[in-house]
Protein backbone atom coordinates (compact mmCIF):
# COMPACT_ATOMS: atom_id res chain seq x y z
CA UNK A 1 0.00 0.00 0.00
CA UNK A 2 2.71 2.34 0.97
CA UNK A 3 4.30 1.81 -2.79
CA UNK A 4 1.27 2.01 -4.23
CA UNK A 5 0.85 5.35 -2.77
CA UNK A 6 4.38 6.51 -3.64
CA UNK A 7 4.33 5.65 -7.40
CA UNK A 8 0.81 7.50 -7.32
CA UNK A 9 2.40 10.40 -5.81
CA UNK A 10 5.22 9.99 -8.75
CA UNK A 11 2.54 9.56 -11.75
CA UNK A 12 0.64 12.50 -10.41
CA UNK A 13 3.73 15.07 -10.43
CA UNK A 14 4.72 13.62 -13.78
CA UNK A 15 1.00 14.31 -15.13
CA UNK A 16 1.38 18.31 -13.20
CA UNK A 17 4.54 18.76 -14.91
CA UNK A 18 3.89 17.42 -18.24
CA UNK A 19 5.29 19.98 -20.22
CA UNK A 20 8.36 20.28 -18.22
CA UNK A 21 8.41 15.98 -18.21
CA UNK A 22 8.91 16.62 -21.91
CA UNK A 23 11.42 18.77 -21.74
CA UNK A 24 13.61 16.54 -19.78
CA UNK A 25 12.90 13.38 -21.94
CA UNK A 26 13.97 15.51 -25.08
CA UNK A 27 17.16 17.15 -23.52
CA UNK A 28 18.31 13.71 -21.68
CA UNK A 29 17.35 12.00 -25.08
CA UNK A 30 19.70 14.14 -27.16
CA UNK A 31 22.41 14.36 -24.47
CA UNK A 32 23.01 10.84 -24.04
CA UNK A 33 22.14 9.84 -27.68
CA UNK A 34 25.37 12.06 -28.63
CA UNK A 35 26.92 9.47 -25.73
CA UNK A 36 26.15 6.34 -27.47
CA UNK A 37 27.78 8.21 -30.44
CA UNK A 38 30.90 8.82 -29.10
CA UNK A 39 31.38 5.63 -27.40
CA UNK A 40 30.22 3.56 -30.71
CA UNK A 41 33.07 5.92 -32.48
CA UNK A 42 35.66 5.03 -30.13
CA UNK A 43 34.87 1.69 -30.54
CA UNK A 44 35.24 2.33 -34.19
CA UNK A 45 38.36 3.68 -34.26
CA UNK A 46 39.89 0.74 -31.76
CA UNK A 47 38.55 -1.95 -34.52
CA UNK A 48 40.16 -0.20 -37.48
CA UNK A 49 42.77 0.25 -35.53
CA UNK A 50 43.40 -3.26 -34.28
CA UNK A 51 42.54 -3.91 -38.24
CA UNK A 52 45.19 -2.03 -39.75
CA UNK A 53 47.68 -2.46 -37.60
CA UNK A 54 47.49 -6.23 -38.03
CA UNK A 55 47.55 -5.75 -41.58
CA UNK A 56 49.67 -2.81 -42.81
CA UNK A 57 53.19 -3.29 -44.07
CA UNK A 58 56.46 -1.09 -43.98
CA UNK A 59 57.72 -0.70 -47.66
CA UNK A 60 61.41 -0.04 -48.42
CA UNK A 61 61.27 1.27 -52.09
CA UNK A 62 64.56 0.84 -54.06
CA UNK A 63 65.81 3.52 -56.26
CA UNK A 64 64.77 3.12 -60.05
CA UNK A 65 66.05 5.36 -62.57
CA UNK A 66 64.01 8.16 -62.06
CA UNK A 67 64.33 8.75 -58.14
CA UNK A 68 64.19 11.85 -57.23
CA UNK A 69 66.27 11.25 -53.79
CA UNK A 70 69.42 11.97 -55.11
CA UNK A 71 71.18 11.42 -51.65
CA UNK A 72 70.97 7.94 -51.44
CA UNK A 73 69.80 7.18 -55.82
CA UNK A 74 72.94 9.17 -56.77
CA UNK A 75 73.83 5.62 -58.61
CA UNK A 76 70.60 5.51 -60.02
CA UNK A 77 69.01 1.67 -60.17
CA UNK A 78 69.61 0.23 -56.88
CA UNK A 79 72.20 -2.56 -57.57
CA UNK A 80 72.09 -6.04 -56.50
CA UNK A 81 74.74 -5.69 -53.46
CA UNK A 82 72.77 -2.74 -52.28
CA UNK A 83 69.60 -5.22 -52.59
CA UNK A 84 71.61 -8.03 -51.05
CA UNK A 85 72.59 -5.24 -47.86
CA UNK A 86 69.12 -4.57 -47.36
CA UNK A 87 68.42 -8.12 -47.56
CA UNK A 88 70.82 -8.78 -44.61
CA UNK A 89 69.96 -5.94 -42.19
CA UNK A 90 66.43 -7.39 -42.54
CA UNK A 91 67.76 -10.82 -41.72
CA UNK A 92 69.84 -9.35 -39.00
CA UNK A 93 69.97 -10.11 -35.31
CA UNK A 94 68.56 -6.60 -34.39
CA UNK A 95 65.54 -6.46 -37.01
CA UNK A 96 64.85 -10.42 -37.62
CA UNK A 97 62.99 -10.87 -34.00
CA UNK A 98 60.82 -7.58 -35.23
CA UNK A 99 59.71 -9.05 -38.30
CA UNK A 100 57.10 -11.53 -39.32
CA UNK A 101 57.63 -12.09 -42.60
CA UNK A 102 59.05 -10.30 -45.46
CA UNK A 103 58.06 -9.98 -49.29
CA UNK A 104 60.53 -9.49 -52.17
CA UNK A 105 58.74 -7.53 -55.57
CA UNK A 106 61.15 -6.86 -58.23
CA UNK A 107 60.30 -3.99 -61.48
CA UNK A 108 58.21 -6.67 -63.30
CA UNK A 109 55.88 -7.76 -60.36
CA UNK A 110 55.55 -4.32 -59.66
CA UNK A 111 54.46 -3.23 -62.85
CA UNK A 112 52.09 -6.32 -63.51
CA UNK A 113 50.20 -5.48 -59.82
CA UNK A 114 50.72 -1.18 -61.03
CA UNK A 115 48.77 -2.46 -63.86
CA UNK A 116 45.98 -4.46 -62.56
CA UNK A 117 44.91 -1.44 -59.99
CA UNK A 118 45.32 1.10 -63.04
CA UNK A 119 44.10 -0.29 -66.14
CA UNK A 120 45.55 -1.58 -68.94
CA UNK A 121 45.52 1.88 -70.86
CA UNK A 122 48.81 2.65 -68.45
CA UNK A 123 50.47 -0.01 -70.33
CA UNK A 124 51.87 2.30 -72.65
CA UNK A 125 52.89 4.88 -70.19
CA UNK A 126 54.48 3.71 -67.47
CA UNK A 127 57.42 1.08 -67.97
CA UNK A 128 58.85 -2.03 -65.25
CA UNK A 129 61.72 0.43 -65.25
CA UNK A 130 59.93 2.91 -64.13
CA UNK A 131 58.82 0.65 -61.01
CA UNK A 132 60.46 0.01 -57.59
CA UNK A 133 61.81 -3.10 -56.42
CA UNK A 134 60.22 -3.23 -52.86
CA UNK A 135 60.91 -5.03 -49.70
CA UNK A 136 57.19 -5.39 -48.31
CA UNK A 137 57.75 -6.47 -44.55
CA UNK A 138 54.84 -7.24 -42.38
CA UNK A 139 55.93 -6.63 -38.51
CA UNK A 140 55.12 -8.28 -35.45
CA UNK A 141 53.79 -5.49 -33.82
CA UNK A 142 53.16 -2.36 -36.66
CA UNK A 143 54.41 0.23 -33.98
CA UNK A 144 57.59 -0.50 -34.00
CA UNK A 145 57.76 0.48 -37.72
CA UNK A 146 59.89 3.44 -36.59
CA UNK A 147 62.82 1.24 -35.82
CA UNK A 148 62.89 0.04 -39.13
CA UNK A 149 62.69 3.34 -40.80
CA UNK A 150 65.51 4.09 -38.44
CA UNK A 151 67.54 1.13 -39.80
CA UNK A 152 67.17 1.94 -43.89
CA UNK A 153 66.97 5.68 -43.37
CA UNK A 154 69.92 7.13 -45.37
CA UNK A 155 71.01 3.45 -46.71
CA UNK A 156 72.19 3.53 -50.30
CA UNK A 157 70.25 2.18 -53.02
CA UNK A 158 66.83 3.10 -50.61
CA UNK A 159 64.80 5.39 -51.63
CA UNK A 160 62.05 5.69 -49.05
CA UNK A 161 60.94 3.66 -46.47
CA UNK A 162 57.08 3.71 -46.07
CA UNK A 163 54.24 3.28 -43.47
CA UNK A 164 51.37 1.91 -45.22
CA UNK A 165 49.73 2.83 -41.38
CA UNK A 166 51.02 6.37 -41.16
CA UNK A 167 48.39 7.13 -44.27
CA UNK A 168 45.73 6.19 -41.93
CA UNK A 169 46.53 8.57 -39.05
CA UNK A 170 44.84 11.27 -40.52
CA UNK A 171 41.35 9.37 -40.60
CA UNK A 172 41.94 8.44 -37.36
CA UNK A 173 42.49 11.81 -36.20
CA UNK A 174 39.56 12.75 -37.87
CA UNK A 175 37.57 10.34 -35.66
CA UNK A 176 39.03 11.17 -32.45
CA UNK A 177 38.63 14.96 -32.72
CA UNK A 178 34.91 13.91 -33.98
CA UNK A 179 34.93 11.76 -30.79
CA UNK A 180 35.91 14.92 -28.68
CA UNK A 181 33.14 17.22 -30.01
CA UNK A 182 30.44 14.14 -29.05
CA UNK A 183 31.72 13.70 -26.09
CA UNK A 184 31.98 17.22 -25.31
CA UNK A 185 28.56 17.97 -26.55
CA UNK A 186 27.01 15.11 -24.62
CA UNK A 187 28.73 17.01 -21.31
CA UNK A 188 26.54 20.03 -21.67
CA UNK A 189 23.68 18.41 -22.34
CA UNK A 190 23.42 16.32 -19.60
CA UNK A 191 24.16 19.69 -17.60
CA UNK A 192 21.37 20.90 -19.02
CA UNK A 193 19.55 17.70 -18.11
CA UNK A 194 20.53 17.45 -14.54
CA UNK A 195 19.71 21.41 -14.28
CA UNK A 196 16.23 20.62 -15.66
CA UNK A 197 15.53 17.73 -13.46
CA UNK A 198 16.19 20.06 -10.14
CA UNK A 199 14.31 22.85 -11.62
CA UNK A 200 11.16 20.00 -12.33
CA UNK A 201 11.45 18.48 -9.18
CA UNK A 202 11.72 22.21 -7.29
CA UNK A 203 8.30 23.05 -9.15
CA UNK A 204 6.86 19.89 -8.60
CA UNK A 205 7.42 20.55 -4.80
CA UNK A 206 6.46 24.22 -5.04
CA UNK A 207 2.91 23.44 -6.42
CA UNK A 208 3.03 20.37 -4.06
CA UNK A 209 3.99 22.45 -0.88
CA UNK A 210 0.77 21.95 1.00
CA UNK A 211 0.79 18.59 1.14
CA UNK A 212 4.38 18.76 1.75
CA UNK A 213 3.64 20.50 4.69
CA UNK A 214 0.78 18.14 6.02
CA UNK A 215 2.64 15.61 5.52
CA UNK A 216 5.57 16.96 7.59
CA UNK A 217 2.99 17.62 10.51
CA UNK A 218 1.72 14.58 10.86
CA UNK A 219 5.18 12.64 11.27
CA UNK A 220 6.19 11.37 7.31
CA UNK A 221 9.86 10.45 6.85
CA UNK A 222 11.80 12.75 4.49
CA UNK A 223 12.78 9.78 2.88
CA UNK A 224 8.84 8.86 2.30
CA UNK A 225 8.41 12.65 1.05
CA UNK A 226 11.59 12.87 -1.08
CA UNK A 227 11.01 9.42 -3.14
CA UNK A 228 8.01 10.36 -5.39
CA UNK A 229 10.33 13.48 -6.35
CA UNK A 230 13.22 10.94 -7.29
CA UNK A 231 11.01 8.72 -9.10
CA UNK A 232 9.55 11.58 -11.28
CA UNK A 233 13.20 12.80 -12.40
CA UNK A 234 14.19 8.55 -12.94
CA UNK A 235 10.81 8.06 -14.75
CA UNK A 236 11.85 11.57 -17.43
CA UNK A 237 15.25 10.09 -17.58
CA UNK A 238 14.70 6.24 -17.83
CA UNK A 239 12.40 7.48 -20.57
CA UNK A 240 15.03 9.59 -22.96
CA UNK A 241 17.56 6.76 -21.85
CA UNK A 242 15.22 4.42 -23.75
CA UNK A 243 14.25 7.04 -26.72
CA UNK A 244 18.60 7.39 -27.41
CA UNK A 245 19.23 3.74 -26.96
CA UNK A 246 16.52 3.52 -30.08
CA UNK A 247 18.56 5.98 -31.62
CA UNK A 248 21.70 4.21 -31.53
CA UNK A 249 20.33 0.82 -32.59
CA UNK A 250 18.60 2.69 -35.24
CA UNK A 251 21.51 4.55 -36.25
CA UNK A 252 24.21 1.38 -36.36
CA UNK A 253 21.35 -0.40 -38.20
CA UNK A 254 20.97 2.02 -41.18
CA UNK A 255 23.32 4.10 -40.77
CA UNK A 256 26.55 2.20 -40.71
CA UNK A 257 24.99 -1.89 -41.43
CA UNK A 258 23.24 -0.68 -44.56
CA UNK A 259 24.65 2.15 -45.62
CA UNK A 260 28.25 2.88 -45.18
CA UNK A 261 28.91 -0.79 -44.94
CA UNK A 262 27.80 -0.55 -48.78
CA UNK A 263 29.41 2.42 -50.06
CA UNK A 264 32.97 2.57 -47.69
CA UNK A 265 35.23 -0.19 -49.54
CA UNK A 266 38.39 0.57 -47.27
CA UNK A 267 37.42 0.24 -43.98
CA UNK A 268 36.20 -3.70 -43.78
CA UNK A 269 35.45 -3.84 -40.07
CA UNK A 270 32.54 -1.82 -38.40
CA UNK A 271 30.54 -1.71 -35.11
CA UNK A 272 27.66 -3.54 -35.80
CA UNK A 273 24.13 -3.98 -33.33
CA UNK A 274 26.19 -6.41 -31.15
CA UNK A 275 28.50 -3.19 -30.32
CA UNK A 276 25.22 -1.04 -29.92
CA UNK A 277 23.83 -3.10 -27.12
CA UNK A 278 26.33 -3.20 -25.34
CA UNK A 279 25.93 0.35 -25.32
CA UNK A 280 22.54 0.26 -24.61
CA UNK A 281 22.85 -0.55 -20.69
CA UNK A 282 25.30 2.16 -20.26
CA UNK A 283 22.99 4.54 -21.51
CA UNK A 284 20.10 3.65 -19.15
CA UNK A 285 22.63 3.82 -16.12
CA UNK A 286 23.78 7.01 -16.45
CA UNK A 287 20.26 8.90 -17.45
CA UNK A 288 19.18 6.92 -14.13
CA UNK A 289 21.97 7.62 -11.94
CA UNK A 290 22.40 11.14 -13.15
CA UNK A 291 18.12 11.60 -12.84
CA UNK A 292 18.37 10.36 -9.29
CA UNK A 293 21.17 12.59 -7.96
CA UNK A 294 19.46 15.78 -9.29
CA UNK A 295 16.16 15.26 -8.06
CA UNK A 296 17.53 13.93 -4.87
CA UNK A 297 19.70 16.52 -4.38
CA UNK A 298 16.79 19.15 -5.35
CA UNK A 299 14.44 17.72 -3.31
CA UNK A 300 16.46 17.93 -0.39
CA UNK A 301 17.52 21.58 -0.62
CA UNK A 302 14.09 22.24 -1.05
CA UNK A 303 13.17 20.79 2.37
CA UNK A 304 15.91 22.51 4.08
CA UNK A 305 14.64 25.92 2.99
Amino acid sequence: MRFRLVLAEALGGLRRNASMVVSVVLVTFVSLTFVGAAMLMQMQISTMRDYWVDRAQVAVYMCTSVSQQTATCADGVAGEDQITQVRETLEGPALAPLIRDVRFEDQDEAYANALDLLGEDYANIISPEQMNQTFWINLVDQRQSDVLIEAFAGMDGVEEVADQLQYLDPLFSALTVATYIAVGIAILMLIAAVLLIATTIRLSAYARRRELGIMRLVGASNRFIQTPFVLEGVFAALLGSVLASGAVLVGVHFGVEEYLRERVDFVTTWVDIGDALLVVPVLIVIGAVLAAFSASFAIRRWLRA
